[in-house]
């Protein structure tokens, strides 16, 4: 039995890698490709490549004892191949992990080349109807940017519609076009090494920053009239507007980054962090916009330091497309009513916000569809686990006011205080305590999840 996968970004690389190394033949569809010698791309793309980024390049934190660090632990023991790349490629970020981006993606390809389980097709899937009875599984990754005609067909499946938002991208800026001696290289707190670059602002600066973008003319919109932003990811200019220390208080936040050269905390603060290992260039943090590329390079060049900034990439905006998962999906990613074709989703189309999100639903859909390539149910992975929390909150939120999550403790099952002994039930009132019993009872839980269905043990790292 066969799994057919649709979508080459994040989720879909990782379930067809998984379900290879489950044993599984794997079709690996994308609609991204070389025609007649020039590129074929969606709006964000700049590549045909597997598992490009088109945001940041972060995957987030690797302090211990935080959500993301859990889920990525589950992860690790899971197996995940994309995670493995990630951590092959990582690029210095303090407690964060970070890839090169073009090396990541380079190194996904490898990968998937050399599975032989895997056959990659370059065409654009429109249909989701599958007659081959070989075919397991259907998996569909085909992540924010899904076509036009596939999403008309997944909305004629679903019978409920999908919903979209707008989501956008930061700039990136070429490091030798950096004016050193404005900035410093700092960790917030001191968390890890000091891999950040910091552009302080005193309040005079950040008063005339914060004049010139919201006087900056945005980008046409066109067909994106109407323009339905995620709250987790707004725009500079949306942040702007809602009042003057709204960017103070949010990517600009200055606590923690004391400026060493003088002691003191400045008014704002833009960090950059390293695209690649060779630090040639640096994106800025939390900066994506919605501004005419002329309007942003007067804008940002108002940011200490970046003065004469060289602009690699220029922020954008792209659609973000994802189904109403608490109304169509059981907890192993499977259209409801879908029971004779197995229809499943991953990755950002299917409510999970964030690139380790998407990679973690991926590799979960691989496991459940080689399970039914066996002729097996998908035992659901445990509530009790941060991937379990993860898929219990898509699959589970009020679907009327259903928005994509990325992973927080707030998804996790609250600890039991009545199954705690006196002294334990004192020290969970102290945060980091609770949070280190809430990872501690959820990577038992994954392991014990693991072994129960015989998933193969993975060689962790040190």
């Amino acid at each position: 039995m066969r799994i057919r996968v649709i979508g080459g970004g994040l989720a879909g690389p990782e379930a067809a890698l998984t379900a290879a190394r489950l044993g599984c033949e794997v079709e690996l569809y994308e609609m991204r490709a070389m025609v007649d010698g020039k590129p074929r791309l969606t709006p964000a793309h700049q590549t045909t490549e597997f598992g490009e980024l088109v945001c940041s390049n972060s995957l987030k934190s690797e302090s211990p004892n935080t959500a993301p660090w859990l889920l990525k632990q589950e992860m690790r023991r899971g197996g995940s191949a994309l995670l493995r790349i990630a951590d092959d490629t990582a690029v210095p970020a303090g407690h964060a992990l970070a890839v090169d981006r073009v090396e990541f993606s380079r190194r996904i390809v490898e990968a998937i080349e050399a599975e032989p389980k895997i056959r990659v097709v370059r065409e654009e899937v429109t249909s989701l109807e599958c007659s081959d009875a070989q075919t397991a599984a259907t998996i569909v990754a085909t992540g924010p940017l899904t076509s036009d005609a596939l999403s008309r067909e997944i909305e004629r499946l679903t019978g409920a519609g999908h919903l979209a938002f707008y989501d956008s991208i930061s700039p990136i800026v070429d490091a030798e076009s950096i004016e050193m001696s404005r900035v410093y290289f700092a960790a917030r707190w001191d968390k890890g090494t000091a891999d950040y670059i910091n552009c302080p602002m005193d309040r005079a600066e950040y008063d005339r920053f914060l004049d010139a973008l919201l006087a900056a003319e945005a980008a046409e919109s066109k067909e994106w009239e109407k323009l339905d932003y995620f709250e987790s990811c707004l725009p500079i200019e949306v942040l702007a507007r809602r009042g003057r220390d709204t960017l103070r208080f949010g990517p600009m936040k200055p606590v923690g980054l004391r400026d060493p050269r003088t002691g003191k905390t400045p008014w704002a603060v833009v960090q950059l962090r390293k695209e690649n290992l060779r630090a040639d260039s640096y994106n800025l943090v939390g900066f994506q916009n919605h501004l005419k590329f002329g309007e942003q390079a007067k804008v940002l060049r108002l940011i200490p330091g970046l003065e004469n900034a060289r602009f690699l990439r220029y922020g954008q905006i792209h659609r973000n497309t994802y189904i109403c998962a608490p109304a169509l999906l059981d907890e192993t990613l499977v259209l409801k009513g879908n029971a004779r074709q197995r229809l499943m989703f991953a990755g950002q189309i299917c409510g999970v916000e964030g690139y380790t999100e998407s990679i973690a639903s991926g590799m979960l859909a691989g496991i459940y569809a080689a399970a039914l390539a066996r002729g097996e149910e998908p035992a659901p992975v445990p509530r009790a686990t941060a991937l379990g929390s993860l898929v219990h909150y898509i699959t589970h939120a009020d679907a009327k006011n259903f928005q994509p999550a990325n992973i927080t403790f707030d998804l996790l099952e609250p600890l039991d205080l009545d199954s705690l002994d006196q002294g334990t039930r004192r020290r969970v009132r102290d945060k980091k305590e609770r949070h280190r019993i809430v990872c501690e009872r959820a990577l038992d839980a994954f392991e014990a999840w693991r072994v129960a269905i015989g998933h193969p043990a993975a060689e962790l790292r040190p």
